[in-house]
């Protein structure tokens, strides 16, 4: 893991003036690649590359980067790993490698068969900018998924038209002279979704690179976009050619999938454990570790005093049974909130996915024992384990008959009482079959009951400030919903599915496990998203997935086989924290500051109105804003932290 950044002008800069310029941009992100920063120019061309290295595998300098291919035509600048390097690199019988990296690996098959071709061999993470010297253009490409970042600009400089790129936006802040300017669409975009969604950044004119897409740069300039793994069309494909295997068969084949999935993430010369929360999908990936290693995997979880918030007496439960190396750490409010002022740095782009906080103190305690570890993310969209899927698809057609004004007149009425309310009214319910939060999920419910259709409710569930577009100044409305997805995935589960796999997963999930595990020089890989398991998970009929209101049927028949059913088998947590109640308690001086109508009006961003509206409706019980709250309060904190962008 690493973290990289490049320049290619085509006026041309001296050899040692690209060189201190890269040099600035990967120094932006040090701490992506403590092992070593390295740099390769190409002056007549105006190219420089940049590399920060977080040593995994093979650490001689034989897998240095940047690196050159036999021929010396390529020159490749990595981040990521490659999981079937060795078997990619029996195929190339011709080559004399110099030592044992999967960086060699994918330069050289790259180099024999051609990107678009050599990409699609590999089962890996990846965000990688490849050089090719002799026609003078460059590749940049990320993998299937979305589990490494890439961003990219070309902006007008004082050398003229500039290509900029990096892992993270400080890499290309970093480039001296560009002064970014804030694109208040995007800002409308991550009010509503709580993190800016890709291609777009927070800045105009800046793009993250879409998951399995390349960019090929010519020599001329010319801009070439194309996608070597097209999501929307592996989803179709499955549900049109459904696995006709009995449900026992489809268990073995996804067991033996993830044994393998997980079995090549094991892979790495540096320690390596695992986070471990107790719930279904990090408790899957410890269990196959632990059956193929013959010592006990380190694992790593947190909690909180508030037992609503914490999980970690089941990952402990979890751990003693299938007998790792468990390491647990009960974190204070003093520590969690210790970690609130580092956020704008990790997160260089306004985000607001309050288990940032969780995760980043997760993977601080993973990083004083191991280099890499494992973690469960994803097992929710591949899996359909959102209970928002199971709702939306079961609401919807008891709904569809009634008149929207019939069904909002329902919601006004539900929201009457106060999530507090609710709580104590439905009090005794057993605890075990009431879900945790419940006057909350009531509110929730009640906000989509006069929504159009079920895609309709999905979008209103989903956005935390429905009205985002006209809260910003000079922001575009919302782009309409692409309609025409029905028609490739006629079933409301597989729709809402796609849509998070292909925005909440790499724009939310993924970047928070990344920026977080990168901030303290920690590799993390998600063996739950090696991209065969996902098409085949595709291919499984409904009920596989989803069935009598849980979700992630078959692979809960996964873990059954290494973990009994009464330890996992209980209401969905998250990884959240107790944010509702610091909000009104120890952070409340803070939040205050930053949402006081002054600092709202400073910039002219946001109309404050609705903003103190919501602060205040939080602060009384009426209703819980925390989440739509998270939201100002880091942008506020962006804002403080990066004065210098420009918002006009």
């Amino acid at each position: 893991m690493c973290g990289i950044a490049g320049i290619l002008t085509w006026r041309g800069l001296p050899a040692d003036l690209l060189s201190q310029r890269v040099k600035a941009m990967t120094d932006a992100i040090a701490y992506r690649g403590p092992d070593a920063d390295t740099r390769w120019v190409d002056a007549p061309a105006g190219l420089a590359l940049g590399h920060r290295r977080l040593a995994i595998v093979d650490l001689t300098e034989t897998g240095a980067q940047p690196m050159h291919s036999a021929n010396e035509r390529f020159v490749i600048c990595y981040n990521g790993e490659i999981f079937n390097a060795a078997e990619v690199a029996r195929d190339l019988p011709e080559i004399n490698f110099r030592g044992h990296s999967d960086t060699e690996v994918l330069l050289q098959a790259c180099a024999a068969w051609g990107v678009e071709t050599a990409i699609k061999r590999f089962i890996g993470m990846f965000a990688f900018a490849l050089w090719d010297r002799q026609e003078r253009c460059l590749w940049l490409v990320r993998d299937r998924l979305g589990i490494k970042p890439l961003y990219w600009t070309i902006q007008d400089t004082a050398e003229g038209r500039t290509l900029l790129f990096g892992s993270e936006l400080k890499a290309l802040t970093a480039y001296p002279g560009w002064q970014p300017r804030l694109d208040r669409s995007a800002l409308a975009e991550y009010l509503r979704l709580s993190y800016v969604p890709a291609p777009h950044s927070i800045y105009a004119g800046v793009r993250k690179l879409l998951p399995g897409h390349i960019l090929r740069i010519g020599h001329d300039g010319r801009e070439t976009l194309s996608c070597f793994w097209d999501l929307r069309q592996i989803a179709a494909q499955g549900q049109r050619n459904r696995d006709q295997r009995s449900e026992a068969e489809q268990n073995d084949a996804l067991h033996d999938l993830l044994t393998d999935a997980v079995k090549r993430r094991m892979m790495a010369d540096v320690p390596l454990g695992a986070f471990l929360s107790g719930g279904l999908d990090s408790s899957t990936v410890v269990a196959l570790m632990q059956a193929q290693s013959s010592r006990p995997i380190k694992t790593f979880s947190i909690g909180f005093d508030e037992d609503e918030f914490s999980e970690a007496h089941h990952a402990a439960a979890v751990a003693r049974h299938l007998g790792t190396d468990h390491t647990s750490m009960l974190v204070t409010p003093k520590q969690a909130h210790a970690v609130i002022p580092q956020l704008p740095d990790i997160y260089d782009e306004p985000f607001a996915d309050s288990s940032q906080i969780p995760t980043f103190l997760v993977s601080q305690l993973a990083r004083r024992e191991v280099t890499v570890a494992l973690s469960g993310d994803g097992g929710d969209e591949v899996f359909a384990g959102y209970v928002r899927y199971w709702g939306i698809s079961r609401l919807w057609p008891w709904l569809a008959p009634w008149p929207r004004g019939l069904r909002a007149a329902a919601g006004r009425m539900l929201r009457m009482l106060s999530p507090a309310e609710w709580e104590k009214l439905l009090s005794p319910l057993p605890q075990n079959s009431r879900p945790r939060q419940l006057g909350d999920k009531i509110h929730k419910a009640a906000t989509i009951l006069a929504e159009a259709d079920a895609d309709r409710m999905y979008e209103r569930l989903i956005s935390l400030w429905p009205d985002a577009a006209a809260m910003v100044r000079g922001a575009a409305p919302d782009a309409p919903y692409d309609a025409t997805l029905s028609s490739d995935l006629p079933e409301v589960v597989a729709r809402l599915r796609y849509r998070d796999m292909t925005g909440y997963l790499p724009d939310d999930i993924l970047t928070k496990v990344d920026r977080a595990s990168m901030a303290v020089s920690l590799e993390a890989r998600v063996p739950l998203l090696d991209h065969r398991v996902v098409e085949f998970a595709w291919t499984l009929p409904p009920d596989r997935l989803l069935k009598g209101g849980q979700g992630k049927r078959i692979l809960r028949n996964v873990l059954y086989r290494y973990v009994p059913r009464e330890m996992v088998e209980r209401p969905k947590t998250g990884f959240g924290i107790p944010l509702g109640d610091w909000l009104r308690g120890p952070l409340r001086d803070w939040a205050e500051d930053l949402l006081s109508e002054q600092r709202l009006r400073a910039d002219g961003l946001i109309d404050p109105a609705p903003v103190r509206q919501r602060w205040q409706d939080h602060l009384s019980g009426r209703r819980n804003g925390q989440h739509a709250l998270w939201t100002v309060l880091m942008l506020q904190a962006w804002r403080a932290r990066w004065p210098g962008v420009a918002l006009d």
